[in-house]
């Protein structure tokens, strides 16, 4: 059988300095805040409504453009997936230039074109800013919309979907934002394979023709460029863009839960465990509470020494990271709190988060802390504005959000002037402890049972009711499979067995490799994994023909090695190959206990635990082998690898599974084998 291992390498540096003697005891006193001039861009409208702004910046040869489309809030009609569709086909080709030619020229002259359902951006050098803007211009009148790019984009969203419904942290969310708001709220509904699989181009055609208009548009130029040439050149490039009336449609507000409960979602292949505690906001950047509410939640878990994250991260070690949000703006908006940790401690976690929330209400944060935060916010605030992606992003804020035209000028005095009093009554009025919804993803016959304990930040039990994947409300799950007595390691590593090809074959494979093809982060790789009836294993993977990770066991001993570096295998990992290193290892293992019986896939499958830190599930009813489930520590975390074993075919009279589907830490890899090899030959040093 097929494995994957995977090299995790973690390493710290640590430098100390050592400074002048400074009396430490005492809070430095904070100076004024500093005077920021925010360069006011001039401007200029269009006769079909597009705003143009434009801040002359003479320092670079560059050029920075940024176009959004500021529509009233709208859904995609019950074509859930449109919108992404239409992104992903924007910007490939147009009707006068193909998409070959078009991305072509655009890397020849060494510039960046992007676009999105609802804005286009571009950054080049000064002297190709007008064939760039006339690319983008091109793109946004004439979008090349071809029945193969459609039915290329649709396939490919519909296989991230497929992705995706493993993913725990993205089922997570989904159901997090369709509680939060309504599935029928444009912020609460999501794409399912259903709603992709139903659409056509006419759609995609359909809701360009509704939302994509220079009426609610606004364009941004950023750099070296001279005002009357940029006004000419978008006069020549954009006048003609069609002026369109944009639907208007009217949502009902959604509200918040009544009071305070936990929302569960049982995601069976979990090993960590998805918190979010969110409630609704009513939050503006022109409203007097902005600067106060964003510093409230700096201080609750806004950065890493947020409250939260000092909590649950340095102080128990429960997570890589625990963070809060809250956000602004023209429409109705949420406040959340979320992390991700491992089952034992889910409910504990839960407690904590809702703790450090009641402290913030509560108690009064000290100067010291609130000065902190604003040092972290002065410091990102004055080192963004180099950017000009920046400058371009505030330009439209203040244009979009109703803002004051001194609004970023102003912006640190404002943040200055917040006192400790002020941290404390927008946290009671934004951090809704009674109305807080808690929503857990995770495994439940691991975690439910201590969050059915839990209790509000009253005393009293917290209501939990429970939702499936889609945020419908279910019935509270159960976990108890049937077994039977008479099932036992033994029949059931027989009836494996039996299902794959019976002993007296399998006996007879001395050794077994596999070439598999698999994409991480955009990169292509080759995985090639060869295990031997002496316990013998490698696995290479490579790119492009070059190895960059190796792990090899002899029978007795092994290591990883991934660029340059190797770590050998320790007394834990030794014994787990040892027991694991075999091309069907069913046939000798010996450490094996039946545990009990899961569900996997929606499948009842039996469950085996191989030494401490390994199990297989086995599907009952075909007796294969479905699931592989491995435990690590990293950072005084433990960490899960999944590999599900899909598609199983014959090859040489044995069934073999050539798909393997591996999570690690919420994110999946999925490998096709290309091909299997019996009892080849042997590389001269291949276990060394």
């Amino acid at each position: 059988m097929k494995k994957y291992s995977f090299l995790f390498l973690f390493s710290m540096l640590f430098i100390g300095i050592a400074g002048a003697q400074i009396d430490r005891s005492k809070i430095p006193t904070p100076g004024p805040a500093p005077t920021i001039e925010i360069t006011k861009p001039h401007s200029f409208k269009l006769k079909n409504g597009l705003k143009v702004m434009v801040v002359e910046n003479h320092k670079l040869p560059r050029v920075s453009v940024q176009l959004l489309i500021d529509n009233p809030m709208h859904g995609e009609n019950n074509k859930n997936g449109v919108a992404h569709i239409l992104s992903s086909m924007m910007g490939n080709g147009t009707e006068n230039i193909s998409k070959e030619a078009y991305n072509e020229e655009i890397d020849y002259l060494g510039a960046r074109l992007n676009f999105g359902n609802e804005y286009a951006s571009a950054s080049s050098l000064s002297k190709y800013f007008p064939r760039i803007l006339h690319l983008m211009a091109d793109g946004l009148k004439n979008p090349l919309f071809s029945e193969d790019e459609f039915n290329s984009q649709k396939s490919r969203l519909i296989e991230n979907l497929k992705t995706s419904e493993k993913s725990v942290s993205q089922v997570g969310n989904r159901v997090s934002t369709a509680l939060t708001f309504g599935k029928d709220h444009p912020k609460g509904e999501f794409t399912t394979i259903e709603s992709v699989e139903d659409l056509t181009l006419e759609d995609v055609k359909s809701y360009y023709e509704d939302y994509f208009s220079p009426s609610n548009a606004y364009l941004v130029i950023i750099g070296d460029v001279n005002f009357k040439d940029v006004k000419k050149l978008v006069n020549k490039e954009l006048k003609n863009w069609k002026k369109r009336g944009v639907p208007e449609v009217v949502y009902n507000d959604p509200k918040d839960v009544q009071y305070s409960q936990l929302n569960f979602v049982d995601m069976p292949n979990a090993v960590q465990s998805e918190i979010a505690v969110l409630n609704l906001v009513d939050l503006k950047m022109s409203d007097d509470d902005y600067f106060a509410a964003i510093l409230a939640n700096h201080i609750l878990g806004g950065g890493f020494n947020g409250m939260i994250n000092l909590n649950l991260r340095e102080d128990k070690g429960w997570t890589y990271g625990a963070y809060s949000s809250i956000h602004a703006g023209k429409n109705i908006n949420h406040f959340s709190a979320a992390t991700s940790v491992r089952n034992a401690v889910t409910d504990s976690a839960v407690v904590e988060i809702m703790k450090e929330i009641k402290n913030i209400r509560t108690e009064t944060v000290s100067n010291e802390r609130l000065e902190q935060s604003k040092a972290s916010y002065t410091g990102d605030f004055v080192r963004a504005l180099e950017s000009p992606s920046t400058m371009a992003r505030y330009a439209l804020n203040v244009e979009t959000q109703n803002l004051d035209a001194d609004f970023y000028s102003n912006y640190l005095k404002k943040l200055n002037a917040v006192t400790v009093e002020d941290i404390k009554r927008v946290a009671n009025k934004y951090f809704k402890a009674d109305n807080l919804r808690i929503v857990v993803t995770g495994k439940g016959s691991e975690v439910l049972e201590g969050l059915k304990n839990l209790k509000n930040l009253e005393g009293k039990p917290l209501p939990i009711k429970y939702f499936d994947k889609y945020a419908n409300e279910v019935e509270e799950p159960t976990y108890e499979l049937e077994l039977d007595e008479s099932i036992t390691v033994e029949s059931v590593f027989d009836n494996y067995i039996n299902a794959i090809g019976g002993k007296e074959t399998l006996e007879k494979v001395k050794n077994i490799t596999s070439v598999s093809s698999m994409e991480m982060q955009g990169m292509a790789l080759q995985v090639k994994t060869t295990t031997t009836s002496d316990s013998e294993y490698s696995n290479e993977i490579s790119m492009g023909g070059m190895a960059v990770q190796k792990e090899v066991f002899n029978g007795t001993e092994g290591y990883q090695s991934a660029q340059g570096q190797r770590m050998d295998y320790d007394e834990t990992q030794v014994e787990a190959m040892k027991a694991t290193a075999h091309p069907f290892p069913e046939l000798l293992v010996k450490d094996a206990k039946l545990v009990g019986a899961e569900t996997v896939d929606g499948k009842p499958a039996y469950v085996i635990q191989i030494g401490d830190n390994i199990k297989w599930f086995y599907d009952q009813e075909t007796g294969l082998k479905i699931l592989d489930q491995r435990k690590f520590e990293g950072q005084g975390q433990e960490i899960y690898i999944n590999s599900y074993y899909k598609d199983y075919k014959e090859f040489e009279n044995i069934l073999l599974p050539y798909t393997i589907l591996t999570e690690i830490s919420g994110q999946e890899m999925e490998a096709k084998v290309e091909e299997y090899i019996i009892n080849g030959d042997i590389k001269e040093g291949q276990f060394d």
